[in-house]
C-alpha cells in the first residue's frame, strides 16, 4: 500500500572522504562533560561524524568510567529541534551581525557612564572561559563575575572558610573511608560530585581480591533518597532536627577526645547517635561524615566533627579542593543588593537562569527590571531556558 512505503532517501558517496572517517564504522572521541552540575570524563561515540553515544572514560582517574543518566542522555540535545537556532532580540530572531552591534555599543555606553557590569553564570572550570571573561573585565574596569549555582554549596564552601581560613569546597576520599555517615546527603545521585562519589563508594562496599570488609554506611535523612536505600542503617531525621541532631552527635564524640560539648535539643534520632559516635570514634582517620544542607552553621559542626576524627589529609582534603559548585550566596545577594540600587547597567546571563531556580524569583526579577541591559549566553540546552 502507498501510505506504507517508505520515504526515499538519496544517498551521495564521498568524492573526497574525510580523513579517519568509514561509512559504517564508528569512531570514538575521548572528551570531558561539564554542564556547571555533573563533572564527566567521557567517551563518545560517532557514526560518519554524528555523536550517538556517551560512555564514561575508564581512564579518568576520578570518575573511573562512571556516567549517570543524565550525562549519557546529553547527547540528545544535539538532536532537539526546539533548539534556539539564532540569536533572539526583543522576542524575535535577529542575525548575529546586529546582536553584536548593539550589544558593543550597550557595553561602550555603560563604560563611558561606568555603570555597573556583571557576569553571571554558573560554575566555571574551563580555564579558556576563566582566561575570556579576565580580559573582558581587564576592558571593562566595571565588569565583575558573580557565581551562581542553583544547587548551591556555598554553606560548605563559607564553614571551611571560618574554621580553616580558605573558602574551598573539600575533596572527600570515599574510597578511604571505612564508616560513612550522612546527613541528608544523597551523593549518589545530586550531592557535589555524585558521579565521582558513586563510583569511590562502590570501591569500598565490594568483598574482591581477597577483602573481607566492607565499609559501613548510615543514613540520617527525611525522605528516602538513593544514598538513603544503600544504607546499612538509615534512621529517620526532621530536616528541621538536622542542627540538633549534628550538636548531639559531635557532643558524643567530643566527650570521648575530652574535648568542649555545647547545648543541643532533643532529636528523633537521639537513640542512634550514640551508636554512631561509637562507630565514627572506632574508626578515627578512616571515617567520613557529610551533611546536604546548605547552612554554614550546620557546615561548621560537621567540620569540628571530622577534624576531631582526624579525618581531614586522610578522607577530607582542602589543600586539593574540589573545582565544582563554586557558586557564592553572598555575592548574589550582594548583586540584587546592587540592582535594586539601579547600579547596575548591564547583566550578562552565562548558563545561568536565576529567573527560573533562585530561592526567590519574584525578588530577582523585580530587581532585574531595574537595570537596563540584560543579555543572556547559553552554551548548554535547557528547556527551562
Amino acid at each position: 500500500m502507498a501510505a506504507c512505503e517508505a520515504p526515499v532517501r538519496k544517498t551521495i558517496p564521498y568524492l573526497i572522504s574525510p580523513e579517519n572517517l568509514v561509512p559504517g564504522i564508528p569512531n570514538y572521541y575521548a572528551s570531558t562533560f561539564f554542564d556547571g552540575h555533573d563533572y564527566a570524563s567521557v567517551v563518545v561515540k560517532t557514526r560518519e561524524g554524528r555523536p550517538i553515544k556517551v560512555d564514561g572514560n575508564e581512564l579518568s582517574p576520578l570518575t573511573k568510567g562512571g556516567a549517570n543518566a543524565r550525562v549519557q542522555a546529553s547527547v540528545l540535545d544535539l538532536y532537539d529541534s526546539e533548539r534556539i537556532k539564532s540569536p533572539i532580540a526583543k522576542g524575535k530572531a535577529a542575525s548575529w551581525d546586529t546582536v553584536n552591534k548593539e550589544i558593543k555599543e550597550k557595553l561602550a555606553a555603560a563604560n563611558t557612564k561606568q555603570a555597573k557590569i556583571r557576569i553571571v553564570s554558573s560554575t566555571i572550570i574551563s580555564p579558556t572561559t576563566k582566561k575570556a571573561i579576565e580580559s573582558f573585565t581587564t576592558k571593562y574596569p566595571t565588569a565583575k563575575l558573580v557565581t551562581y549555582d542553583a544547587m548551591s554549596q556555598y554553606g560548605i564552601i563559607k564553614a571551611h572558610q571560618l574554621a580553616f581560613g580558605k573558602a574551598a569546597l573539600p575533596n572527600y576520599s570515599f574510597d578511604k573511608a571505612d564508616v560513612i555517615v550522612s546527613f541528608g546527603a544523597d551523593f549518589l545521585n545530586n550531592w557535589i560530585a555524585p558521579i565521582e562519589y558513586a563510583r569511590q563508594y562502590a570501591h569500598t562496599r565490594k568483598l574482591d581480591d581477597g577483602k573481607k570488609t566492607m565499609s559501613k554506611h548510615i543514613q540520617f535523612e527525611a525522605a528516602l533518597s538513593l544514598t538513603g536505600s544503600n544504607a546499612d542503617n538509615r534512621y529517620k531525621l526532621k530536616a528541621s532536627q538536622t542542627g540538633n541532631a549534628l550538636l548531639s552527635l559531635y557532643n558524643a564524640i567530643a566527650s570521648k577526645a575530652g574535648a568542649a560539648t555545647v547545648s543541643a535539643g532533643k532529636t528523633d534520632a537521639d537513640a542512634a547517635i550514640n551508636s554512631t559516635a561509637n562507630d565514627l570514634w572506632n574508626a578515627k582517620g578512616k571515617s567520613l561524615v557529610v551533611c546536604g544542607t546548605n547552612n554554614a552553621n550546620d557546615q561548621l559542626v560537621v567540620a569540628a566533627i571530622n577534624n576531631i576524627l582526624g579525618n581531614y589529609g586522610a578522607t577530607i582534603s582542602i589543600a586539593k579542593h574540589s573545582n565544582v559548585r563554586q557558586g557564592n550566596d553572598e555575592a548574589m545577594a550582594e548583586l540584587l543588593r546592587e540592582m535594586n540600587a539601579g547600579e547596575v547597567g548591564v547583566v550578562i546571563f552565562y548558563n545561568a537562569n536565576p529567573l527560573y531556580n533562585y530561592p526567590d524569583t519574584t525578588a530577582f526579577t523585580s530587581a532585574l527590571n531595574k537595570a537596563e541591559v540584560k543579555f543572556h549566553y547559553l552554551t548548554v540546552m535547557t528547556r527551562q531556558q
